[in-house]
Formats: structure tokens, C-alpha cells, sequence
């Protein structure tokens, strides 16, 4: 068990760093183990359609698929929820830019 909240923590670490950065990779990447557990993580579909939706708004066309096939198993008031986190994320990141 250790080792894998260890490997989840050295995971979100190092592509949360490679986002703030701007690493489209990361972002799509942050999705996938959000929305399937990879890496020791849990599941969390709001925090997997955030990062998806970050990706998708930087092109990458494969996290616009994703967020539009997990879309289908979370509600409105969940969706409204990552929307919100996506945006607080992209004033947070323009902000440490500026």
C-alpha cells in the first residue's frame, strides 16, 4: 500500500509540474490515470474531465475524446464541477506566467 500512495504522489508531482509548465502530454496524461486509476490513484472522473478538458483546449484531439466518453457517466452538477476546476487551473497557470 505504501508503495503505491508513494508512486501516486511521484506521479501527480511530476506531471503536475509538467503541466504548470504547459506540457500538453502531461495534461492528457494527468486524465488517464485519473480516469483509470493508473499509477496507484484513484479513480475521479471530475479530476479526469478536468485534466481532459485542459488537454483538449491545447489540441490534443484524443483527451477530447476521452472527456466526451466519460462525460457519459458523470451528471451535469459533475461536468459543471470539472469546467469550474479547468478554469480556476487556467487562471491559476496564466497567472504564475504573467
Amino acid at each position: 500500500m505504501a508503495h503505491s500512495l508513494k508512486s501516486a504522489a511521484f506521479l501527480l508531482e511530476s506531471r503536475m509540474t509538467d503541466a504548470a509548465a504547459g506540457d500538453v502530454r502531461a495534461l492528457y496524461e494527468l486524465g488517464i490515470a485519473y480516469s483509470s486509476g493508473s499509477g496507484g490513484i484513484s479513480v475521479d472522473l471530475i479530476q479526469a474531465h478536468k485534466w481532459f478538458n485542459l488537454a483538449a483546449v491545447s489540441g490534443n484531439e484524443r483527451a477530447q475524446e476521452c472527456r466526451a466518453e466519460i462525460a457519459d457517466d458523470m451528471t451535469a452538477r459533475e461536468i459543471a464541477e470539472a469546467q469550474r476546476q479547468a478554469r480556476a487551473w487556467l487562471g491559476a497557470t496564466t497567472r504564475r506566467a504573467a
